[in-house]
C-alpha cells in the first residue's frame, strides 16, 4: 500500500518561483567542483523527527497526522513505519537514513525483550536495504529519554544505570554492523550536571571517557568499522553539558585519548545555542582535523532553545558549504542529516516533504554559491592581503620561528605610535558581506 500521496520529487528549476513538491536547486547528479551534488551533500533523513515526532512542544500536545496512525498496536505501527519510511526515501530521492535504537521499536519490560522487538524491525530494514540500496549514515542509542537516564548514562552516579547503558549500547553497535552504518554517533543528552554542589565533575568525565573507549573496543571486537562521532550541545536538557561546543569536546577528546578514534558530528542549532555560528563550529573541527559529519537544521534566534527547524537561511548554508569545500568534503564518511521537523502548525503528512525539500534546496544552493566564490578566490585573496605583512621582514621572522621577545622588543621599542597605526588597514567587512550577498543573488538567479 502507498502511504504518501506524492509522486517522486523532481527537479523543476527556478522558472517558477512558487514552492512546490519539486527541487529548485538540488540536482543529485549535477557535477560541482569535480563531484556530484549527491556526493558533496550525502543527504540523510532522521527517523526520529520524520516518522516518530508528534510535533509536541512544552505547552501543547502533538498535532501530527501520519498515515500509519491507524495501527494501534505498538509493534504493528513500528513495522508499518518501516514501509512508510522506505517509500518516503524513494520519493524524496535520498541515499541515507539515521536512527536511534528507540526510534524503531517499543521497549519491553527487560532489555532482552526490548532487543527482541528491535531486532524484528531491523530485520525488515535490512530486507529493504537489499532491494532499495538505502544506506545508514549513522545510528545511535537513545540514552536520555527514559526516566532511568534522569541523571545521565555514561555519567550517571548509579553503577546499575552505567551497566544498563553499556548493555543497550552493545546491542546498538551490533545493529550498526548489521545495517552497515558508516558512522556511529554519541549524543550526550543527559551527560552533564544541574549543580556542582552535588557533582563530582572529574569522576563523571572519566566515566564518560571509559564508556566511549569501551564502545570503540567492542566495535573493533565485532568488526564494526564505523567512524565514531561525538555531538556537542551546550545546554538543554541539563544546565551544563560536558560537550558544550566543538572546542570543548575536542579538548575532552584529547584529554582522554579519544581523538584518534573519534570525530565530531556538528549541528547548526546547537552551534547557535553555544553562542557560535554553524560556520565557526565547522571551521573549528576542520582545523583540528576532526570534522566527521553534519546535522542540518537551524534555530530561531528569537527563541533561544533547540527547535530543530528545517534549514532555509541561504547565507548560513553558503557559509557552511564554503568550509566544506575548503575541506574537500564533509569527511570520507560524513553527510548532512536532517535533524529537523516541521512546525507544530505544519501537521499534514506532505509537510514532511516540503520541509526536506527546502532543506535540500538550501544546502544545494549554498554549495553552488560557495563553489563560485571559491573558484573566484574572493575570500582567499582577501585573507592573503590581510595577512601579507607576515610574508617578509619581521613578519617572516615570526612565522619561521626566528623571532623571540628580545628581537621583537628591539624592532618595536622605538617605533612611534603614528607608524604603528599606519601599519593597520580597514578590513572593509561591510564590503565583504555585500560581496557575499551579490554572489548569492547572482548565482541563484542564473
Amino acid at each position: 500500500m502507498a502511504y504518501w500521496n506524492v509522486d517522486k520529487v523532481p527537479y523543476v528549476g527556478t522558472s517558477d518561483l512558487k514552492s512546490g513538491l519539486g527541487f529548485h536547486y538540488y540536482q543529485p547528479d549535477k557535477v560541482v567542483a569535480g563531484k556530484k551534488m549527491r556526493d558533496w551533500l550525502r543527504f540523510s533523513v532522521a527517523y526520529w523527527h520524520t516518522f516518530d515526532q508528534r510535533l509536541v512542544d512544552p505547552f501543547g500536545d502533538g498535532t501530527a497526522q501520519r498515515p500509519y496512525d491507524k495501527y494501534t498496536d505498538p509493534m504493528d505501527q513500528a513495522l508499518a513505519k518501516v514501509d512508510a519510511a522506505f517509500e518516503f526515501y524513494d520519493k524524496l530521492g535520498v541515499d541515507f537514513l539515521c536512527f536511534h535504537d528507540r526510534d524503531l521499536a517499543p521497549e519491553g519490560n527487560t532489555l532482552r525483550e526490548t532487543n527482541k522487538n528491535l531486532d524484528k524491525v531491523v530485520d525488515k530494514i535490512v530486507e529493504y536495504q537489499k532491494t532499495s540500496g538505502m544506506k545508514v549514515l549513522w545510528n545511535t542509542s537513545n540514552l536520555f529519554t527514559n526516566p532511568r537516564f534522569v541523571e545521565g548514562a555514561g555519567t550517571s552516579p548509579y553503577a546499575d544505570i552505567f551497566a544498563y547503558s553499556a548493555a543497550q549500547l552493545k546491542h546498538s553497535l551490533e545493529i550498526g554492523k548489521r545495517v552497515g552504518s558508516e558512522n556511529y554517533v554519541f549524543w550526550g543528552g543527559r551527560e552533564g550536571y544541574e549543580s556542582l554542589w552535588n557533582t563530582d565533575m572529574k569522576k563523571e568525565q572519566e566515566h564518560a571517557a571509559k564508556f566511549f573507549h569501551m564502545a570503540k573496543d567492542y566495535a573493533n571486537e565485532i568488526g564494526f568499522d564505523a567512524q565514531m562521532l561525538l555531538e556537542p550541545k551546550p545546554k538543554e536538557p541539563t544546565t551544563h553539558q560536558y560537550d558544550t561546543d566543538a572546542a570543548t569536546t575536542i579538548a575532552f577528546m584529547k584529554e582522554y585519548g579519544l581523538d584518534k578514534d573519534f570525530k565530531l558530528n556538528l549541528e547548526g542549532n546547537h552551534a547557535n545555542l553555544a553562542g557560535h555560528t554553524y560556520q565557526h563550529e565547522i571551521k573549528t573541527a576542520v582545523d583540528a582535523g576532526l570534522l566527521g559529519s553534519l546535522d542540518a537544521n537551524q534555530g530561531d534566534k528569537l527563541i533561544g532553545w533547540d527547535i530543530d527547524e528545517y534549514p532555509s537561511n541561504l547565507y548560513e548554508t553558503t557559509a557552511a558549504m564554503y568550509e566544506v569545500l575548503l575541506n574537500g568534503g564533509i569527511g570520507p564518511r560524513g553527510g548532512l542529516n536532517f535533524d529537523a521537523k516541521p512546525r507544530r502548525s505544519s501537521f499534514e503528512p506532505n509537510d514532511l516533504f516540503y520541509g526536506h525539500i527546502v532543506g535540500m534546496d538550501s544546502f544545494a544552493a549554498g554549495l553552488l554559491v560557495a563553489d563560485r566564490m571559491y573558484q573566484d578566490k574572493v575570500l582567499e585573496n582577501l585573507k592573503a592581503e590581510r595577512y601579507s605583512s607576515y610574508k617578509s621582514g619581521i613578519g617572516a621572522e615570526i612565522e619561521s620561528g626566528k623571532a623571540d621577545f628580545k628581537s621583537l622588543e628591539a624592532y618595536a621599542i622605538d617605533k612611534p605610535q603614528s607608524e604603528l597605526i599606519a601599519a593597520t588597514h580597514s578590513d572593509h567587512l561591510e564590503q565583504v558581506k555585500d560581496t557575499i550577498n551579490h554572489y548569492i543573488v547572482d548565482t541563484l538567479g542564473k
